[in-house]
Parts: C-alpha cells; sequence; structure tokens
C-alpha cells in the first residue's frame, strides 16, 4: 500500500456526490493526486455493509461503463489528473443522512488506495440560483449570450459597454471562467525609458493601464528625468519560485531526521521534479523545522512562466517520490502548501531569499536636472529619503520604497499578469546617496517581482500587444521585462519623492488627477 497520508487519499472522492436516481446509488471520484491507471476495485462497503461487486458499474465517460468485475491490468483504465469517475451501485438505496463509505481499489503507479469517508444522502437538494454554464462549451456566443441575459434580469439593469469585446471568446479559456464580457481600463503610454540593462537596452514605451489621475504623468515626468541623467541601469540578481509544503510528524526528532533526509536526497527529489516540465528546474531545498513539523522550502527556476502553477505540479511529483522513499518515521500529515512561500502576501522570507526576480534598477539623477525641472536640490531629497525611513521603521513597515503598486498594477494590467502578485512585488527597498558632485544617486531592490512573458493572461489580445510593444512577449523576454519594469518603478519613487519635497504633489493632483 501507498505511503500516502490517509486525509489526502480522501480526498480522492467527491464530497456531496452522493445521490440516489432510478433506483441506484452513486458517488464519484477525483484524481487529485497524479496521473494515474485504474487496475481493480478491491472492495466497497457501506455503514460497515459489503457490497457484491456485480452490482458496481463506473462511468468512465459519458458514453462508457464498465463492470467493476471487468476491470484489470489488461488493459488498465486512464485515470489522469482532475479525471472524475462516478461509480453505481445498481438496485441499491439508503435513507437520507450521514453515511460511512470504505472503498480499496488498485491504480497504476499507487498499488492499493484505501478511502473512507462520510457523505450525506439528501433526496432533495434545495435550489440554488446558478448563473448559467455549459460544460460542453462554455466560451460559445450562445451560452456568453445566455449569461449576459442572466444577470440583467437578475440585477434588474442592463449593460453596453461590458458586451463589447474584439477578440474570439475561446481565447479566454484557461484565464476566465463564465467568460461575461470584459472590463475596459484606460490605456495610456509613458515615455519611452531608456534602459541599460543585461536584457533590455534601448528605449522603451511602457503601457500603463489605470483609472488613477496624474499616474501616468507621474512616471512620464519620472521617466523624463532618468533620460536626461542617462538613463537607469537594471540588473536582474536573482531568479526563483517557491512551493512550500508540510510534513508533520510524532515528535520533533522525527522531523530533524526527515529533514535531514530531504538533503541528503535533493538530487533524485530534483529528477522527480523536472519529468513535469521541460523548463523548470529545482534550484534548492531550504528546511525550517518547528515543533513536530518540517517545512521544506522548494525553490525552482521556471523560464519565462511566473510559475506558481507549475512549481505546485512539480513539488507534488516530488512529494509523492518522497512517500513512496521515506521510510524512517510515519508521516502524519501532509500539505502542498504551508503558507511559507507567502503566495501573494509580503513577507521577510521573500525580502531576504527572493521570490520571482531580484532586480535592481538604479541611476544617478543630475543636480541641475532637479533644480530645472522639479525645483528641488538632491540634497532636500536625500534629507527627505532619510526621514522617511524612520517613518518606515515607527509604521512596522518591512520596505522603506514609496509606491511601486502604483507602477506594477498599472503594468501588469496592461501586460496579462497575475495582478495578485502585487502583495508582493510591490515590496521595494530604497536607497540614495548624495555624490561628491552634488548629484543624487538613487537605487531600488525589488526582491519579490513576479512576472511572466509567457503562459497565463500574456497571451491574451491586448495584453499580447502591449508586451510586442516593449519586445517583451514570448519565450527569452522575461529578464528583459523584469528590468524595464524596475526601471519604471524606480522613475516612479523619484517622480512622487520629487514632488513631496518640492511641494508640487498637492497641486498637481488638483490640475490633473481630480474629476469631479
Amino acid at each position: 500500500m501507498t505511503n500516502i497520508p490517509q486525509h489526502l487519499l480522501n480526498q480522492l472522492y467527491n464530497r456531496n456526490s452522493l445521490e440516489y436516481k432510478d433506483a441506484h446509488l452513486f458517488f464519484s471520484l477525483k484524481n487529485r493526486l497524479i496521473d494515474a491507471e485504474l487496475t481493480a476495485i478491491k472492495y466497497l462497503s457501506i455503514n460497515n455493509q459489503s457490497i457484491d461487486l456485480n452490482q458496481i458499474f463506473l462511468e468512465i465517460d459519458t458514453h462508457e461503463i464498465l463492470a467493476a468485475n471487468s476491470l484489470s491490468l489488461n488493459p488498465p483504465i486512464p485515470f489522469p489528473l482532475k479525471k472524475v469517475i462516478r461509480v453505481c451501485i445498481q438496485n441499491y438505496s439508503l435513507p437520507d443522512g450521514k453515511h460511512t463509505l470504505d472503498i480499496g481499489f488498485e491504480a497504476l503507479p499507487f498499488g492499493l488506495l484505501e478511502i473512507s469517508v462520510e457523505d450525506y444522502l439528501q433526496s432533495e437538494r434545495p435550489q440554488t440560483t446558478k448563473i448559467p454554464r455549459n460544460a460542453q462549451d462554455d466560451y460559445s456566443p450562445e451560452i456568453i449570450q445566455e449569461r449576459q441575459n442572466f444577470i440583467e434580469n437578475f440585477a434588474q439593469t442592463s449593460f453596453q459597454h461590458l458586451k463589447q469585446f474584439s477578440f474570439e471568446p475561446t481565447l479566454v479559456q484557461g484565464n476566465c471562467e463564465h467568460f461575461t464580457g470584459v472590463a475596459q481600463i484606460p490605456l495610456g503610454f509613458a515615455g519611452p525609458l531608456t534602459v541599460h540593462g543585461e536584457h533590455a537596452q534601448g528605449e522603451f514605451l511602457i503601457p500603463l493601464a489605470t483609472t488613477e489621475g496624474t499616474l501616468v504623468a507621474s512616471y512620464n515626468r519620472g521617466i523624463q528625468l532618468i533620460n536626461l541623467s542617462g538613463g537607469v541601469k537594471c540588473t536582474v540578481l536573482d531568479d526563483l519560485m517557491q512551493r512550500a509544503p508540510v510534513f508533520e510528524f510524532d515528535n520533533a526528532r522525527g522531523a530533524r531526521d526527515f529533514s535531514r533526509w530531504l538533503l541528503n536526497h535533493q538530487d533524485q527529489i530534483a529528477k522527480e521534479a523536472e519529468q513535469t516540465s521541460s523548463i523548470i528546474k529545482l534550484h534548492s531545498i531550504d528546511t525550517y523545522l518547528s515543533n513536530n513539523f518540517v517545512f521544506p522550502r522548494f525553490n525552482f527556476t521556471t523560464g519565462d512562466a511566473a510559475g506558481q502553477n507549475m512549481v505546485g505540479k512539480a513539488t507534488y511529483e516530488s512529494c509523492h517520490w518522497i512517500f513512496e522513499h521515506y521510510k524512517e518515521h510515519p508521516i502524519r500529515h501532509f500539505y502542498l502548501e504551508s503558507n511559507l512561500a507567502t503566495d501573494k502576501k509580503a513577507s521577510h522570507i521573500n525580502l531576504m531569499r527572493t521570490r520571482g526576480k531580484r532586480v535592481v534598477a538604479e541611476c544617478i539623477v543630475k543636480k541641475e536636472i532637479l533644480l530645472d525641472k522639479m525645483r528641488v536640490a538632491p540634497e532636500q531629497l536625500f534629507h527627505h529619503a532619510q526621514i522617511a525611513n524612520i517613518a518606515s521603521i515607527i509604521a512596522g513597515a518591512n520596505n522603506n520604497g514609496l509606491h511601486a503598486a502604483n507602477a506594477l498594477t498599472a503594468i501588469f494590467i496592461a501586460t496579462g499578469q497575475d495582478v495578485a502578485n502585487i502583495a508582493e512585488s510591490s515590496v521595494g527597498v530604497l536607497y540614495t546617496q548624495l555624490n561628491p558632485e552634488g548629484d543624487l544617486y538613487v537605487s531600488i531592490t525589488l526582491p519579490s517581482l513576479i512576472v511572466a512573458t509567457y503562459g497565463g493572461g500574456t497571451g491574451l489580445p491586448t495584453q499580447k500587444e502591449c508586451l510586442e510593444i516593449m519586445g517583451c512577449y514570448g519565450q527569452g523576454k522575461v529578464f528583459k521585462f523584469a528590468e524595464i519594469v524596475a526601471g519604471v518603478v524606480l522613475a516612479g519613487e523619484i517622480s512622487l519623492g520629487a514632488a513631496i519635497s518640492s511641494s508640487d504633489w498637492v497641486s498637481s493632483h488638483e490640475q490633473y488627477g481630480r474629476n469631479r
């Protein structure tokens, strides 16, 4: 039998799938492990009463029904990840209420899998209002029209603009469920920004999707200051994406021993992980111990994809190998994510260890340019930055950046990034220094910038166009894009810092940003 913890095995059973219909009892199983092949149903009991295997049939697909006692190794039944198999017990009834189901079946590559769950049978389920959906084709013009009509009727209102879009709805499959229309967001351009990177070299126009007045103007002003000072130098320092599972043991000694075993088997674990994708590579595993828990932090590189889903799959495959080969102490519980990766949350661990791309953008802003364009001296900005550092400490912030989230949100929306990653990507460590000539050196480190130029929402029509305008769409472009993004963030820090120091901040918003 496999070493997979029982609570994970029980997740193969689809909760609330127990139903009685046409004199038969039904429930369903869903593969939430890895691709597998079903070879035998060994037993099924309900409330500790065995069910005759001759009564059990499996609905593999809509038109394929197999008797449970006909399964064998020659050939096995494909049971890929996310596949649902409906189980039918013929001529069998149960009263409404809670029931215990025990199921044993064999599947490759696991061997015997045993499930023990409780589920409720409810003959008449309450009717709930649901948004229309077509299980066969949920992106056809007919189902989209049906959803639009449903929403108008439900909300007792009509809408015009969200129905208007210029691309085939099938293009959003995998990006948006219940597709009904589009949210149109104003798009402006700033720049061009002069970037001196290792991957981005030259001038780049910057697409910014926003509803905040003065945002595009502010970044355009910061870009002008950088360009007049010779451009921005950008460097990618590191590139890692994490998944951090947790393993629970009986005691701390078992956790310690397992942690040591992990470190001694990283090469084998990497081999399993890297079979899931042609581009993913396991860089390292950091282990953190507390109480009777082991928190391994799997660090991957993921090419031009942001990679959160990719590292989830790779880590799961690695953990399956771990379950099969670790025998020293029993693993009592396991969860694929413990929260130590701090996905979509700012954290000190990512500030120190990197999540996504760690990028630095730096520039020496000339004294005469600050005085001429912003009416502020470098000494004023430097002094203001020192005060802001004190305020950040008092506030308990984990970084001292000004407003990286403004640039990142606008660029993320325009280019199809996962906007929720703003939570960690917007962490910025700002540093200023006066040089002997009286100019101001300004740099910002983004330790957890999560961006992609391939996959996810980057291939959607308008988002792809925005990336193409910067020459950043497709494979082999993500470091270039990261450098450009970091440069834009620095432009915003300089612009806002100068505006506040010169007292232009409020007057600019009054002039350009009020929509009364």
